[in-house]
């Protein structure tokens, strides 16, 4: 978890201000419409007016920036651009928003600018109440893990007049993150058409932050049909040479499941989408939740107190309470967790134990009781998941299921068959099959279906690496493992020496081979799969 005081000023402020040649094109395409009223609702330093001014974009401008030393090196620039019809209010936008939605004279023709990219547990409690209004107000679902930026796009798009045009840089997470679900769906409802500018390389410099181009036309009417959204993917920065109008008309639109829900759906070839459809009609493609249940693992509170080494258990004498335990990707190399890879584990120093004490009766022992206070010294009970229970140092919900599953992967998600009863950490999932045998399940889950809609369903954010949550894990298609033939022992040699990539298509071959798929159905699925997890790492598809 990363904490506020642990944050940099800018990264808490937002402030990743945007590169010249990409506010240019923005300004390019909604100067198509010839705004008489365009709107900046985080203008930093005003890096966007040089882009109006060299447009030459008609009407009034008016910009918002918190800031006030921003708000004025904003308002210096425009005035030494010759810019005489800008109006910039050193002000908050949401709250003044909140007010414009009433009023009817304070509407839109365009939107451009760089929404704040801040975490909503980072904003004071005024502007998180303002951000929670601005979705009470527009009927959308609200959570509180919800990024400042997803507010900034809903308010503005609202005060657009029917027909304006929205043009943004945002975070390339708006395609696939839980909490933009909401401008996700309303964006579909209420736009006319809309377009991601997707590049394949990052251009924040000093940030892992990967960002995107958002174009969104605004119906004219209510009733107006709704085209969709389009995927653009771009390499390197020649599309800006194009005329905006024409990168806007050029993708294929894609309407229904693919708008409502996660927007990685449009990342793939229209024949990989179909092909899941007919899987899923055929019922060749099961849901997880159909097959098996997926709880969280053990929430400690404080893991580096109950999960550790065996250096430990011996120096404070804790072997009455110690339990073997996994939950990191380097205790489990395999599809296996048995007693040779726990001793492997335990011998290498890694933290291989799960301490845990039942109730106060361990106080009453020294090496327990030495054990407990070294934790009070730490201050560990005043922690939230352990101020909450008493005892503190008690953990709740504590079981081991035959099936585990990491929170985290590199290349795509395994299932570990623990064959020793283990316990897992809240880094991992405890699964229970609800048909047939544990080794089918875990067998049958590694293949190119399953390793394809694992990238669509679930997130990623700086660095690549793919994390999934229970509700996202219930939606993950798998094939039915009841007609698959197990051979565990051999994938997991399989996965412990070979690249990913090997054993996953020598695994899609077998496992889905075998309930029907036919080759050209296996490399459809499995190139799919290639494409998004290569966007997900950042890898060039001149060299994939």
């Amino acid at each position: 978890m990363n904490f506020k005081e642990f944050e940099t000023a800018e990264k808490l402020r937002g402030g990743y201000y945007t590169p010249a040649d990409l506010a240019t094109f923005l300004v390019r395409w909604v100067s198509r419409r010839s705004p008489e009223r365009t709107l900046e609702p985080s203008c930093g330093d005003g890096v966007f007016f040089e882009a109006m001014e060299a447009t030459g974009l008609p009407g009034e401008i008016v910009g918002f920036e918190l800031d006030e030393k921003e708000a004025s090196k904003s308002q210096e620039r425009a005035q030494s651009l010759g810019l005489s019809n800008v109006d910039i209010r050193a002000s908050d936008f949401l709250g003044w928003a909140l007010a414009a939605m009433d009023n009817k004279a304070e509407r839109f023709d365009a939107v451009v600018g760089n929404p704040p990219f801040i975490r909503y547990q980072y904003l004071p409690p005024l502007f998180q109440e303002r951000a929670q209004a601005i979705f009470d107000r527009l009927g959308c679902k609200f959570t509180k893990h919800t990024n400042a930026w997803v507010s900034f796009i809903l308010a503005s798009f609202e005060l657009l007049r029917p027909g304006g045009r929205l043009a943004m840089v945002v975070p390339a997470e708006i395609i696939h993150v839980m909490h933009a679900q909401s401008l996700r769906t309303y964006l579909g409802a209420n736009a006319r058409r809309l377009v991601v500018v997707d590049p394949e390389e990052l251009w924040f410099d000093g940030t892992l932050q990967g960002a995107v181009l958002l174009l969104v036309e605004k119906k004219a009417r209510a009733t107006d049909h709704a085209e969709g959204l389009g995927m653009y993917p771009v390499r390197g920065r020649d599309f800006l040479q194009l005329d905006p109008e024409d990168v806007f008309n050029a993708p294929q639109s894609i309407n229904g499941k693919t708008v409502e829900g996660k927007w990685t759906r449009a990342l793939l070839a229209p024949s990989t989408r179909e092909l899941l459809d007919e899987l899923i009609e055929a019922n060749l493609a099961r849901r997880f939740d159909d097959v098996a249940d997926v709880d969280v693992g053990i929430v400690t509170g404080a893991n580096k107190f109950f999960l550790v080494a065996d250096e430990t258990v011996r120096r404070f004498g804790l072997q009455k309470w110690a339990y073997p335990m996994f939950g990191r990707s380097e205790h489990c190399p395999g599809i296996v967790y048995d007693d040779e890879q726990h001793r492997a584990n335990a011998s290498s120093g890694k933290p291989t134990n799960f301490i845990w004490f039942t109730d106060t009766s361990v106080e009453r022992t020294k090496a327990g009781k030495e054990y407990i206070e070294q934790g009070r010294r730490e201050s560990l009970h005043t922690r939230y998941k352990c101020r909450i229970r008493s005892p503190w140092y008690a953990v709740p919900s504590v079981y081991s299921t035959e099936v585990g599953m990491l929170k985290r992967s590199h290349d795509t998600p395994r299932l570990i068959l623990n064959r020793i009863g283990a316990y897992t950490t809240d880094t991992a999932y405890r699964i229970r099959a609800k048909e047939g045998p544990a080794e089918q399940l875990v067998y049958s889950f590694l293949n190119g279906l399953t390793a394809l809609s694992a990238e669509l369903e679930g997130r990623h954010y700086g660095g690549g690496v793919l994390e999934l949550v229970p509700s996202e894990i219930e939606k993950l298609l798998l094939p039915p493992p009841s007609r698959v033939t197990p051979k565990v022992d051999e994938l997991d040699k399989a996965v412990r020496t070979m690249p990913m990539d090997a054993v996953l298509a020598l695994q899609t071959k077998r496992v889905l081979g075998e309930v029907g798929l036919s080759d050209a159905e296996q490399d459809e699925l499995l190139s799919g799969w290639q494409r998004l997890r290569n966007r997900r790492h950042r890898v060039s598809t001149e060299a994939a």
